[in-house]
């Protein structure tokens, strides 16, 4: 009797321990950091396919979508504190609720945005932009490219790098786009290839119910030259120099 009692507390000693871990990961997920991983080149030069980074949940508050699954158990926005122009930001997409996006915000509630021959507007002012070097890569594909990248400068001060891979693309020419209260407008770095705010029927201006939180630190990165199996590939496929990347 003696061992068979050792052994069921063991096995209960198990169990709890793996409940403990699952509500720990749970708490750490749902209130202070969220692991996400790229999936597109939209927020180019700055974000790469293949990138997986932190995202912080309480720099913006807590919203449902906070919550595994967006379990409908937060009315509304608490604790919120308002993002600030150039946060990377991930927040769930307005049209669906559910799908991920992640996007640079550069209109706060009240703001004028508008960008005319590629260049930024906000409030009727003109965001500086400054020609760098071309930012060169190897795409997925493995194929080489040189892009256009300039320097952009918030009014705030925040500073990052755009592409303008199509002069006069569809969206270097937008109207004005008023940002409602309560909400946020948000763009993508790679200008010519992000389906954000600009497009209105697709993405439009982002409430701050939807957002999820901010983009921190990139912590692992490979270039999908390696399948998971491939570990002797798996050295050459990481990005070294992404590991531990603070973002901005």
């Amino acid at each position: 009797m003696r061992a068979n009692t050792t052994a069921k507390g063991g096995f209960g000693e198990a169990v709890r321990t793996i409940v403990y871990a699952v509500l720990i990961a749970v708490g750490i997920r749902t209130f202070l950091f969220e692991p996400f991983n790229i999936p597109s080149e939209s927020m180019l030069p700055n974000l790469m396919v293949g990138d997986y980074l932190f995202v912080s949940k309480f720099s913006y508050g807590y919203s449902r979508h906070s919550l595994p699954f967006s379990l409908p158990l937060v009315p509304g926005r608490v604790f919120f504190d308002q993002p600030e122009r150039g946060d990377i930001a991930v927040f769930k997409l307005p049209a669906d609720n559910k799908t991920d996006y992640i996007k640079r915000i550069v209109g706060l509630p009240g703001d004028h945005i508008q960008v005319r021959e590629g260049v930024l507007y906000i409030n009727d002012m003109a965001v500086e932009k400054t020609k760098i070097e071309d930012f060169v890569y190897t795409d997925p594909y493995g194929n080489f490219r040189r892009i256009p990248q300039y320097r952009e400068t918030l009014p705030n001060g925040v500073s990052y790098n755009v592409l303008d891979m199509t002069p006069r693309g569809d969206l270097d020419n937008t109207d004005v786009y008023t940002v409602p209260e309560g909400h946020f407008f948000a763009m993508g770095d790679n200008r010519d290839n992000s389906q954000d705010s600009r497009v209105q029927r697709a993405v439009g201006y982002v409430p701050a119910v939807n957002l999820v939180g901010r983009a921190e630190i990139i912590f692992f990165s490979h270039d999908g030259s390696a399948a998971f199996f491939e570990f002797w590939k798996w050295p050459w496929a990481w990005r070294w120099s992404r590991f531990l990347e603070w973002l901005h």
